[in-house]
């Protein structure tokens, strides 16, 4: 028997699959597919394709070349778009508040997916699986903060800083 499961499940599931370091991989896959066998003669199992956890998101931004070291100057930018328009909502730490802690996002998500995360919020929610999947633990959609490219990458610096200068 085949099962259908609807979005927001897929959802949850993607960001257990994330957040528990649970992969099931088939051979072959690279990461990104998981699958489930009963062994059971005469069974069709549910296939869950897992897209968008590492992923580059949906966006203009397929390439985005990271400085090292940081540029402070972007950082010192990246903070202050932060303090003034991200704060309420997300704290530095791994803590929820609103929305998901800051803590090791530029470990858990490519630079692109946060760049296009943070200019093309309305579409990443409505397709990217890994953004959809936030959102079933959030359960508050991510206003468009209006920010131009140049200071979606000042905020992904700060990020960097904060997660070690990565």
């Amino acid at each position: 028997m085949k099962r259908l499961f609807s979005p927001m499940i897929m959802a949850v599931i993607c960001l257990l699959e994330a957040r528990c370091g649970s992969h099931n991989q088939a051979p072959g896959t690279g990461g990104d597919t998981a699958t489930g066998h009963s062994g059971q003669p005469g069974t069709t199992d549910t296939v869950i394709v897992m897209t968008g956890i590492n992923s580059k998101g949906i966006g203009r931004f397929r390439d985005v070349r990271l400085t090292h070291p940081l540029d402070e100057h972007k950082v010192a930018a990246g903070e202050t778009i932060y303090r003034s328009k991200c704060f309420a909502c997300h704290k530095l730490t791994d803590e929820l508040l609103v929305g998901p802690g800051w803590k090791g996002v530029t470990d858990r998500r490519t630079p692109e997916w946060i760049m296009n995360w943070i200019t093309n919020t309305k579409v990443m929610l409505d397709k990217d699986l890994a953004a959809r999947a936030d959102m079933a633990i959030c359960l508050i959609r991510m206003p468009n903060q209006d920010l131009t490219d140049d200071q979606a990458r000042d905020v992904l610096e700060f990020m960097r800083r904060n997660d070690g200068g990565k």
